[in-house]
């Protein structure tokens, strides 16, 4: 039970994805920071559709005290004031990076879950806010942070795998389909890429002259250290390459959130990030503490 403990919050910033990697970091551009949280609780994870004029942005709300994380919905109009936010997905096991894209007509979630022992994807029901099971897309692995692109007439999945710790955060697997509900074949060369610099996914690839581009995530010496642009030089289903393009720097100024950043999501014309900073204290001790005592039985716990 570590004293340290990472707290996120995300930002809305007025710049575009494709602007960003353009100068190779989010520099002085407007940010509108998402609501703060209680003390040991934050946000994550951000991704964004306009919808009638109106951002719908889907983030992972986590709190340390129950250490089980939910999908919530923040909606934001064009000045970017707060509209309405509400829980919209929970389940038993923890759920974080709510990917939302569209795809044949229909809005689709693919949230991180391999506590579930599976990667299920969802389609929005009634959107912004009923979600439903759609399929459950089998792998080589658990996966963790499961990214899908459509390119080339394919559908492609980026992961890590949830074997262990090494592997969430340094094997990247890639997976083909011709649907995206249909049959997943794993890449016969996974994982393709081992590196804790560059293999974890950390938000929405894009192409930028001609350029593929996936966000990843340097955890080399701490959980989403930093957010760099893997250029997939070479995405075949017999063969893949890829190059470190290079870090996109956080905003000038982040205080006191400046010891991490590990989500670059583009939507429309803005992009959504977090960063972090770590709390040190014995509270967080003790809230941990007072978690796993709960689960002891009364006879234990008398």
């Amino acid at each position: 039970m570590p004293l340290r403990k990472d707290i996120w919050r995300p930002a809305i910033v007025e710049r575009s994805l494709q602007d960003i990697v353009a100068v190779g970091g989010v520099g002085d551009a407007r940010l509108h920071w998402l609501p703060e949280q209680r003390p040991y609780a934050f946000l994550a994870d951000p991704f964004g559709l306009w919808r009638n004029g109106l951002l719908h942005l889907f983030v992972e709300r986590f709190d340390y005290r129950d250490r089980r994380g939910t999908i919530e919905l923040l909606i934001y109009d064009r000045h970017f004031q707060l509209m309405d936010r509400r829980e919209i997905l929970t389940e038993p096991w923890h759920l974080s990076y709510p990917f939302v894209f569209e795809a044949n007509g229909e809005t689709w979630m693919l949230p991180e879950a391999h506590r579930s022992g599976r990667l299920t994807l969802y389609r929005a029901v009634d959107f912004p806010f009923r979600w439903e099971p759609a399929a459950v897309i089998p792998l080589d692995c658990v996966a963790v942070d499961a990214t899908p692109f459509h390119h080339q007439g394919r559908w492609w999945l980026f992961y890590t795998s949830a074997s262990d710790r090494e592997s969430k955060v340094a094997e990247l697997h890639v997976a083909y389909s011709d649907s995206l509900t249909g049959e997943w074949r794993p890449h016969h060369r996974n994982p393709v890429r081992q590196d804790p610099v560059s293999a974890r996914p950390g938000g929405t690839p894009v192409l930028i002259d001609d350029k593929l581009l996936l966000p990843v995530q340097n955890c080399l010496t701490t959980y989403g250290g930093g957010i760099a642009m893997l250029d997939i030089g070479t995405l075949s289903t017999e063969h893949f390459s890829a190059r470190l393009d290079g870090p996109i720097a956080p905003p000038h100024s982040v205080m006191p959130y400046a010891e991490g950043m590990h989500t670059l999501s583009a939507a429309g014309p803005v992009t959504l990030i977090d960063v972090k900073r770590t709390k040190l204290s014995v509270r967080g001790l003790a809230i941990e503490a007072q978690r796993e005592l709960a689960r002891l039985p009364a006879r234990l716990r008398g």
